[in-house]
């Protein structure tokens, strides 16, 4: 017997995201748009780390030793599980963007061995990829040699296929997966995706007819695919639809609220120029609506970040405090800092908690 978990109130499921793209030509500063928000469960803290680029004859992947890459790995800033060697979300120095998606099809995850996870594949895409096209390759690739399995949890048995959106300055293609199989679709424009397939060809063959898609997840899906298609897109726009409440009903909305069960714990808006400029990348730990965005440069060591919890603590009363702060550090990325500013943003944000006494 099949043992689907749907991405509704009846368990925990640990996954449960909303991912969105609005290409150059879609956007008010003519830069390549991406952002998630990414929900698990309220109390799994996630860290925001940098990686610099490194030579690698082995990766450990978080259940599986795969070779490593034949050319050193690119500089990655990404937010992942604590636990996990896996990402839920990052860029990279040259400028690509990826994250995924929890998805459910025809085929049973919980029939597969461990191997990589969804977050396993957005972490090497980053490492190994210098632009969408070439991220693709590398997902698929990964797939087809050491397929999708293990959980998705620390402490539960909850494996689950995943879907990706990858992007760079100039184009974005979402991949969707059922075990070893794949399909691809490059972006037109500007796309959204869910916890649910939705390249029509392979929707038709694999998703599962009892796959919670409503009420569960289809609002979020729409209500994230009309953010970016009322163009043109915004940075600051993005933000603000990432911090709403909207798309669903008891908590499972954009910014994620089901007590004890499912939250947004980590977040991400970033926009890649096609000018050769680094990228910009705005990292966000705790619930969008309580806590901060705060603008890095990727590529450059992050100097030393808070411990998600204090981003925990956060509540709907800091908010004032936190709109200056964001605006703060807005205004300072934009004047150009220079060198360390990663660091000096992240000691700002430490001061700011401290006055908050959280």
């Amino acid at each position: 017997m099949s043992r689907h978990r749907a991405a509704g109130p009846a368990g925990s499921v640990g996954g449960v995201c909303d991912t969105m793209v609005a290409l150059g030509p879609a956007t008010v500063a003519g830069a390549t748009l991406f952002a998630k928000n990414s929900d698990r469960p309220p109390h799994e803290p996630q860290v925001v780390e940098h990686h610099p680029s490194r030579p690698e004859d082995v990766t450990r992947t978080t259940y599986l030793e795969i070779p490593g890459h034949p050319d050193p790995t690119l500089a990655v800033t990404g937010s992942r599980p604590r636990w996990m060697w896996g990402m839920e979300h990052g860029v990279n120095e040259a400028g690509v963007a990826v994250g995924n998606e929890m998805i459910f099809t025809t085929d049973d995850p919980h029939a597969a061995p461990p191997a990589l996870t969804g977050m396993d594949l957005v972490r090497l895409a980053l490492e190994r990829a210098r632009n969408a096209t070439g991220a693709v390759a590398v997902l698929t690739a990964l797939i087809e040699a050491h397929g999708q399995g293990g959980s998705g949890h620390d402490h539960e048995d909850i494996p689950y296929w995943s879907s990706f959106l990858v992007a760079d300055p100039r184009a974005a293609w979402v991949v969707e997966t059922s075990g070893r199989t794949w399909a691809a679709e490059e972006v037109a424009l500007t796309r959204a995706i869910s916890n649910r397939t939705t390249i029509p060809a392979f929707d038709a063959v694999h998703r599962v007819a009892r796959e919670a898609v409503t009420p569960f997840v289809d609002p979020r899906w729409e209500a994230c695919t009309a953010a970016v298609a009322d163009g043109p897109v915004a940075e600051p726009g993005l933000r603000r639809h990432l911090r709403r409440h909207v798309g669903g009903a008891d908590g499972w909305t954009v910014c994620m609220h089901v007590d004890g069960l499912e939250a947004t714990t980590a977040s991400l808006v970033a926009s890649l120029p096609d000018d050769g400029s680094a990228p910009v990348a705005r990292f966000l730990l705790g619930s969008p609506c309580r806590s901060v965005y705060v603008p890095l440069r990727v590529g450059e060591p992050l100097g030393t970040v808070p411990p998600a919890e204090r981003f925990a603590a956060l509540t709907d009363a800091h908010r004032d405090a936190l709109d200056e702060l964001e605006a703060e550090l807005d205004a300072t990325v934009a004047a150009d800092p220079g060198p360390g500013w990663n660091a000096e943003a992240w000691r700002r944000v430490t001061a700011a908690l401290d006055g908050l006494g959280v």
